[in-house]
């Protein structure tokens, strides 16, 4: 049996307890729900694996507690402390050269001469890291390629019985998964959209910013072309629904649920996983969502959408 333990000093305690044990905990963290364990353990790192269901081939983000643990795990160039000055803690994931001493367990990497790093802005992750004393890798607290869980009993109707523990802070505040970038001498490559945009990493750093990767080439987590799913089909663009469906809605408009009837981009990204754990678990066949801008934050909406609907 899981159990949702509510965030306090006894209950971190206990997570913390576990993740010394080798198991995985849930934890929030500003962007998503996350399935923690300890980053340098084999046996831990399988266990998330195991969990998720997740295939090998695809790597795991590290949460470090502070720059100085991010560089022992891994080589951080200029334009990477830059990013790091600018945007940590908080959700930026950093892909980075991996220190041979590391300590961190090879299957983290999936293969790859590269970690991807993050220092979380959240409380509760980040007293989990301290408490612990481990780097700890954590994907989203979820069966691998379903809808990421912002609230605690996400993680429950997913992961019930594979996992021991949840710690539950409420929803998260973004909603999105964290951004992932190659941070370069000359540029900075986007790998996955997320709170943080384009534009910001570009007035941050004054470099021209990439978005995508190589075609078929997994660099980071995120990148797989059905991801975030539900269990019905996805309709996209969609301004009104057929009779079997469930419509998620943007802006003024009908729809059985709204991601934000100001069309704020920040609050439908933060409402965007919510509803679409709404719809899967309605009587509808299907799911029909409205169309999103693409700029700023609209841009990781519509990624995480295009994935949902793949």
């Amino acid at each position: 049996m899981t159990k949702i333990s509510p965030y306090g000093a006894a209950s971190l305690r206990e997570a913390a307890m576990l993740i010394r044990a080798g198991e995985p905990v849930a934890v929030p963290t500003e962007t998503v729900y996350g399935l923690a364990a300890d980053a340098t353990d084999d046996r831990a790192v399988a266990a998330i694996f195991a969990a998720k269901g997740r295939p090998s081939f695809n790597p795991l983000i590290v949460h470090v507690a502070d720059l100085a643990m991010a560089q022992s795990l891994a080589a951080l160039n200029p334009v990477a402390l830059l990013l790091a000055d600018r945007f940590w803690p908080g959700p930026l994931t950093m892909i980075l050269p991996v220190r041979r001493d590391s300590g961190l367990s090879p299957q983290i990497m999936a293969g790859l001469p590269t970690v991807a790093l993050r220092l979380p802005a959240h409380p509760a992750m980040r007293a989990l890291i301290r408490e612990s004393g481990r780097p700890l890798a954590a994907p989203s607290a979820n069966r691998s390629g379903s809808i990421s869980p912002t609230r605690a009993e996400h993680v429950l109707a997913s992961l019930d019985g594979r996992i021991r523990m949840i710690l539950d802070e409420g929803p998260t505040s973004e909603g999105l998964e964290s951004t992932i970038v190659a941070p370069e001498d000359t540029q900075i490559r986007v790998l996955r959209p997320g709170p943080i945009t384009t534009a910001m990493l570009e007035q941050a750093a004054g470099l021209p910013v990439i978005v995508g990767a190589p075609v078929g080439r997994v660099e980071a987590p995120g990148q797989l072309e059905s991801h975030y799913a539900p269990s019905k089909p996805v309709r996209l663009d969609a301004l009104t629904a057929a009779k079997d469906e469930y419509l998620i809605g943007f802006g003024l408009m009908p729809c059985h649920a709204n991601l934000s009837p100001d069309a704020d981009l920040r609050e439908a990204a933060a409402q965007l996983f919510a509803a679409l754990h709404q719809a899967d678990a309605s009587a509808a066949a299907r799911i029909a969502i409205a169309p999103i801008p693409s700029e700023g934050l609209g841009a990781a909406i519509n990624d995480r959408l295009r994935r949902a609907a793949a």
